[in-house]
Order: C-alpha cells, then sequence, then structure tokens
C-alpha cells in the first residue's frame, strides 16, 4: 500500500490528511496557528509558524496512522491564496507573510490605475487592481519596507513556502500564479505589461508550472523536521479554491460550488474565461490543465460569524462547555427558532473590506433595522442571511454568464444545517454536501498529488472519491423573501458608501 499525504494550508490552520492510493482517508490532524490582525485592514501570519504546523501534522499522522515515512508516494499541498512571503535566496522568509484580506496597498492599486484602465487591466490578468493581490503588495513593500524589499529574492504564496522548504525548490502553479495580478491569463506567462506599469522585476515570481508537476524531493533536512523520507516527491499543488474544485468534483464544465469558511467563494469550471462586464468576478487557473476556474469572493463569511460568537454568544458558549456540546450547535438551534427575514433585522457582512461584488475596501459591516425588540437570536440569524444573500448575489453575477442549478457547498460554514438552507433559499438552487464535507480542499491536493506521481491515470478519479451526501431544496416563498431583502442589501450599501468612506478618513 502506497499513501498520499495532502496538507491544507488554510487560514486558520494546516490541516494535515493521510490517504490511501485508493483514495480513502485514512487519518487527519489540523494544527491551528494565530493571525495577527491590526491597523484597521491588516492581516499577517508568520511562516514559521505554517512550518511548525506541517512539520507537527506530519509526524502525528504518521505515528497514528503506523505509515513507514517510505510508504509515502507523494506530498501535495493546497494553500492560501493571493498572499506576499518574500523570502532571500536560500528561501527564508524575511518578513511576516502578507496575507489575501490586507487591504493596506489600497495606494499602490490605485497608482497601477493611473497608468492603465481597470478594464484593460481585468483583460489581461482576469481580476481587477486591488490591494488583495501580491503585486500591489510587493509594491508597498518597496515603498514601505525597502530594506527588506531589497533582500527580497523571490515571493512565494503560503503552499509555496512550504514546498520551498520541503526541496529547497522555489515554484508555483498556475492556479496560485493567477492570484497575484502580475499573470497574463492570455498566454499563461507573467504579464510584461503589468510588471512593467508596477515597476517590480518578473524575476521575483517563481516559475509556474501545472499543479500536476512534481517539483522535487524531500530533502534531508526537511526529512528530519517532519518525519518523511529523503526524496519523497512533491508535487506543485494548487491554490486552495482551484484544490477545492478538484476535491467536490468540479473538474469539468457545468460544475459549480462554494467554500463557506473564513472567506466564502462560489466557483464553476469553464473552458473560456467570464468576463463580466462591470469586473466583479475574477478569473483564475485551473488545477484542472486547460479549464479556467472563475469565482466571486467575498472577504469575511465564516470570520464574520465567528466575531459574532465571539462577541454576543458568551452563554451559548458557557453552557455548551458546562455540558460538553457544542456552541455552535446551541446557536444554529437559536437561529432556526427565529424566522426567515431575523424579525426586520438586516446585516451587511463587509467586516474588512469586500470584494464580489463591491470591491470596496472601505466598506464596513452593519446591523440595520435594530429596535427594541430585537434578540440576539435575530442578530445570529441576521449574520447567517447577510453571508448568504451576499453569495446570492454572486450566484446571480455568474447566471448572466452560464446556467446553476445546484451548489455543492464545504467549509466550516457547511456543517450547520441551518445555514446550508438559508444558502439555498438565498441563491435559489439545491444546496448539497458530501460525505467528505470537511476534506474537499485536501481531497483536492491528495488527487492533483496522484496525478503528479502517477498514481492516478488523470483527473477524472474524483468520482471514485465524491459522494453526495445531503441535498437542501430551497423554499419558493423564502427565496422571494430573500430576493427583496438582497434588494435592500445592495440599497443599504449603496447608501453607506459616503459614510464608509468618511469613517475612512477618520
Amino acid at each position: 500500500m502506497r499513501y498520499i499525504l495532502a496538507h491544507d494550508l488554510g487560514t486558520s490552520g494546516n490541516k494535515a490528511t493521510l490517504y490511501s492510493e485508493e483514495g480513502a482517508q485514512v487519518v487527519s490532524a489540523t494544527v491551528a496557528y494565530p493571525t495577527r490582525f491590526f491597523n484597521g485592514t491588516w492581516a499577517e501570519q508568520e511562516p514559521e509558524e505554517w512550518w511548525r504546523a506541517v512539520c507537527g501534522s506530519t509526524r502525528l499522522l504518521l505515528a497514528q496512522a503506523a505509515v513507514a515515512p517510505a510508504e509515502i508516494a507523494v506530498v501535495a499541498l493546497s494553500g492560501q491564496m493571493m498572499g506576499c512571503t518574500p523570502v532571500d535566496r536560500h528561501g527564508r522568509a524575511l518578513r511576516p507573510s502578507i496575507l489575501y484580506c490586507d487591504q493596506r496597498a489600497t495606494r499602490e492599486a490605485a497608482a497601477l490605475l493611473e497608468q492603465i484602465s481597470m478594464r484593460e487591466f481585468y483583460g489581461i490578468c482576469g481580476h481587477r487592481a486591488s490591494a488583495s493581490y501580491a503585486l500591489e503588495k510587493l509594491m508597498w513593500l518597496r515603498g514601505h519596507e525597502p530594506e527588506i524589499f531589497q533582500r527580497t529574492h523571490k515571493t512565494l504564496c503560503a503552499k509555496d513556502y512550504i514546498n520551498c522548504r520541503l526541496t529547497g525548490v522555489m515554484a508555483t502553479d498556475f492556479s496560485d500564479a493567477s492570484g497575484t495580478n502580475a499573470f497574463d491569463l492570455n498566454r499563461f506567462a507573467w504579464s510584461e505589461r503589468l510588471l512593467g506599469l508596477a515597476g517590480i522585476d518578473g524575476a521575483l515570481f517563481p516559475d509556474p508550472v501545472d499543479s500536476a508537476t512534481i517539483i522535487g524531493g524531500v530533502t534531508a533536512a526537511a526529512a528530519r523536521e517532519t518525519g518523511l523520507a529523503a526524496g519523497t516527491p512533491v508535487a506543485a499543488g494548487g491554490g486552495d479554491g482551484s484544490a477545492a474544485g478538484v476535491g467536490v468534483g468540479c473538474v469539468r464544465p457545468g460544475s459549480a460550488y462554494n467554500c463557506l469558511g473564513s472567506s466564502s467563494w462560489i466557483a464553476l469550471t469553464v473552458e473560456k474565461p467570464i468576463v463580466d462586464p462591470e469586473m466583479r468576478t475574477m478569473n483564475w487557473a485551473h488545477c484542472v490543465p486547460g479549464y479556467l476556474h472563475p469565482s466571486g469572493t467575498m472577504q469575511t463569511a465564516g470570520s464574520s460569524f465567528k466575531w459574532l460568537a465571539e462577541q454576543l454568544c458568551g452563554a451559548e458558549a458557557e453552557a455548551a462547555k458546562a455540558e460538553g456540546g457544542s456552541a455552535y450547535a446551541r446557536i444554529d438551534a437559536a437561529v432556526a427558532a427565529v424566522p426567515p427575514g431575523a424579525n426586520g433585522l438586516l446585516f451587511l457582512p463587509y467586516m474588512l473590506g469586500e470584494r464580489t461584488p463591491w470591491w470596496n475596501t472601505e466598506a464596513r459591516g452593519a446591523f440595520i433595522g435594530l429596535h427594541l425588540a430585537s434578540t440576539r437570536a435575530d442578530m445570529m440569524r441576521a449574520v447567517m442571511e447577510g453571508v448568504a444573500m451576499n453569495l446570492g448575489l454572486i450566484t446571480d453575477l455568474f447566471r448572466a454568464h452560464v446556467p446553476i442549478e445546484a451548489l455543492t457547498v464545504i467549509g466550516g460554514g457547511a456543517r450547520s444545517g441551518v445555514w446550508r438552507q438559508i444558502l439555498a433559499d438565498a441563491c435559489g438552487c439545491p444546496v448539497r454536501t458530501l460525505t467528505a464535507r470537511a476534506e474537499a480542499t485536501s481531497m483536492g491536493a491528495a488527487i492533483i498529488g496522484g496525478v503528479a506521481c502517477g498514481l492516478f491515470k488523470d483527473f477524472e478519479v474524483v468520482d471514485r472519491f465524491v459522494t453526495v451526501d445531503q441535498t437542501v431544496a430551497p423554499r419558493a416563498e423564502t427565496v422571494a423573501l430573500y430576493r427583496r431583502r438582497r434588494a435592500l442589501m445592495e440599497r443599504a450599501y449603496h447608501g453607506l458608501v459616503d459614510v464608509y468612506a468618511g469613517l475612512a478618513k477618520g
């Protein structure tokens, strides 16, 4: 028996999963690491924490499964996208990684748009110019931390940093490359035009390859730290969005899924880019060669709910602790008792600016409609509904181009049956979960690794592993209610745009 070791390097922690060559999950383990949020819209993580999590979870899995290191056929990673981790020529991180949700580089994005129209920019890389991307983050680094910038040999995405620690090779895959604002999706190469406008040397970005490419083997030093065998093949892997697309079976045109995690996105598999006239959605390279993976992403979905739970749900947490239950199960029960519409309460889930559909770094969260009879349970439901209705807006953007008949939902939020029903009603289509609903991203990485090392013939092998668990159907009356409330949500956002700008000025 040979095994695949998959790591999903997410925002809140690294989830390591061991799969058999038949695709069965053997054992998994998660090691958390902190995120530092500061200065309003800044967010960083320590790359060394990622490495400790990968090493610790790898050793734990090998011990729990009693698997010999030589039995690991390949290591493959998926990882959080769009970050900026500057490293020196030895692969050592020079500073904390600037995360995808960090918005410090707004002036740098504006500087790019003084030289090129947003539409032309979007036509090259499939994305808007934005502070969310590595290109603008590098520009910020050059202007604000010039000594670090001068020492920077490459900028790496999260999983690419770990791959470098494992193999000594600095590389990226096409899916992560397409999330930098520096990649030409028309040519599948770094864009000389965009790099030139930014004044950034293209050599700062690693060479991109197909996700299912073996980039090297585990070094002797990495073997000592991880417990893996030296020489174990390591695949290029993929960004978490595209890897999750593989893991949910979204490997051919006509399929769509939603990841309801800290951030949330809806993504499709297509053969040609979906060009939104208002540039609200994005196009990425898929981990499956020959396809693209357009998506619409909101900044704070699960993060909004986590904020709510931490700030307002102390009673549920204490009760759950005393009884050994789940605080989130108690929250679900409270939300289920509130009728759709949250008794007139509306929540705008823009807690850290917003990408799709608004692309406004100054946007902020808001409860609208609070009255003296409003309850904590109303607020809980309003948060779930606000996130789901924003995802409904994204779904309809894609429906203008391709049909969406169902969504497969993954991520932490998918565990909530109440939230899945709200999502089905807000998006107006059935919502499906998988038997391994929490494993889609790591399973996608495992399939990429299996294809890379020859265990699997191609990506169609996913049909062997993906099983639909439950399907929630939309309710016509509630669909109509949420459509009306979505219209109010849009009006509320537009009405607050000037307020957001004023708050940003202090």
